[in-house]
């Protein structure tokens, strides 16, 4: 609901002044419309307010010294309109006086012509015929129409001594001291207009020049940022280049030194399985003659093969025990963790270029190569299967670490 405020305060709110408008900001086309507004004697009061408000403001500069000028110049030119219009008054002030002068007068003939009526009333000739009550208030009349009179004349003639002082003050000036001082003030005011427009035309002269300087200057900064800002963009395009080159460089000595560690771990499995070759052939060579000497049944030889066959196996698998290293850092097991929870919502696997795609949005440095590696360490966790036939061959990774947990 609306509270409803008190009769007296409503009032009061009626009879508050209203609050003074708004200064508006300075612009060159605001300047322009306050030099117009200057120049109107209606709206000068106005404008000469925001004029003042700007010179404190602090808007005056290099560049708009030429419009305060000309707006100082044109509130320097009201003066001249303001004393005209204080003669123009000061005539009006003059005329007021003569016609009051010239009513007063007419005023005061007619109050003698009125106290001549009553004197005329008190004669012997009318006075024996008025009664006593009609003598009594001709006389109080008479007497209040003397007063007035007299008060009348008493202004009057203040007004005419005045008027003779003045007279008297107006002759003692010499005329020909006075003519010769009105010219010297013609003289000097139309100096003084000469020295204004002068002056004027000095400032407008020296504010073109600043402004040519200023434009001078703008240009040549224009034109050294343009150059430092291609030498700058030429610089950091080689340092991107290099930065790139310098990335490719490490990205391929890292890959070149995973294939060295792949190959040399691939030639230790081969010379650790030549020779646990060469050792169950010895001893397959050893059990087929001895079978053949003692004359062994041909399920025992079944029972030695299969045992080495499991042995190859499990020497196979401690190989890859061997190769399957432990993780270096905390990064790495964050990654492991986020990649399984990838491939867990990807049961039929995905390939290392989407699994790299999706961890680039977390991590924009990371490699697909750094990825297949870390999937190559952790067998039991990872394993990679081949999908599809001839052009539609792709390889895949999946999650196998449930099924590595109930093998171990």
């Amino acid at each position: 609901k609306e509270v409803e405020l008190p009769l007296c305060v409503q009032a009061s709110d009626r009879l508050r002044p209203p609050s003074p408008p708004a200064i508006m900001h300075y612009s060159e086309h605001e300047a322009a419309l306050l030099a117009e507004k200057l120049k109107d004697d209606s709206k000068f009061s106005e404008a000469i307010t925001v004029l003042l408000s700007w010179i404190e403001r602090g808007e005056v500069n290099r560049r708009s010294a030429n419009q305060f000028y000309s707006m100082v110049q044109s509130a320097n030119s009201h003066v001249r309109r303001l004393m005209n219009e204080k003669a123009t008054h000061e005539q009006e002030m003059e005329e007021a006086k003569e016609n009051f002068k010239n009513a007063l007068t007419g005023i005061l003939t007619q109050f003698e012509q009125i106290v001549a009526v009553f004197n005329a009333s008190t004669r012997q000739k009318a006075w024996d015929h008025f009664s006593k009550a009609q003598r009594k208030n001709i006389d109080i009349w008479r007497k209040h129409s003397e007063e007035l009179r007299n008060a009348q004349s008493e202004q009057l003639m203040g007004i005419r001594r005045e008027e003779e002082m003045e007279m008297s003050d107006d002759e003692n000036c010499d005329s020909p001291t006075k003519k010769m001082r009105v010219d010297e003030s013609a003289l000097a005011a139309q100096a003084y207009a000469l020295k204004e427009e002068n002056d004027s035309l000095r400032w407008q002269l020296d504010a073109y020049r600043n402004e040519v300087e200023l434009l001078k200057q703008e240009k040549e900064q224009l034109f050294r940022t343009e150059e430092n800002l291609t030498k700058d963009q030429q610089l950091q395009f080689l340092q991107q280049t290099m930065q790139g080159m310098q990335q490719q460089l490490l990205t391929i000595q890292e890959e070149l030194n995973n294939k060295k560690s792949e190959l040399e771990q691939a030639k230790e499995e081969q010379s650790h399985t030549q020779a646990l070759l060469k050792v169950l052939q010895e001893q397959l060579k050893g059990t087929k003659e001895l079978v053949e000497t003692n004359g062994h049944s041909h399920e025992d030889a079944n029972e030695i093969n299969v045992l080495t066959v499991a042995l190859v196996n499990q020497d196979r698998e401690n190989n890859i025990e061997k190769r399957s290293q432990g993780l270096k850092s905390e990064k790495e097991a964050l990654l492991i963790g986020i990649i399984s929870t990838f491939l867990h919502v990807h049961p039929f696997g995905a390939n290392i270029e989407y699994l790299w795609s999706y961890m680039q949005q977390l991590d924009s440095k990371i490699s697909a190569n750094e990825i297949e590696m870390l999937l190559m360490r952790l067998p039991r966790m990872f394993k990679q299967e081949f999908t599809g036939v001839g052009a539609t061959l792709e390889k895949r990774w999946k999650l196998c670490a449930f099924e590595g947990i109930k093998t171990t």
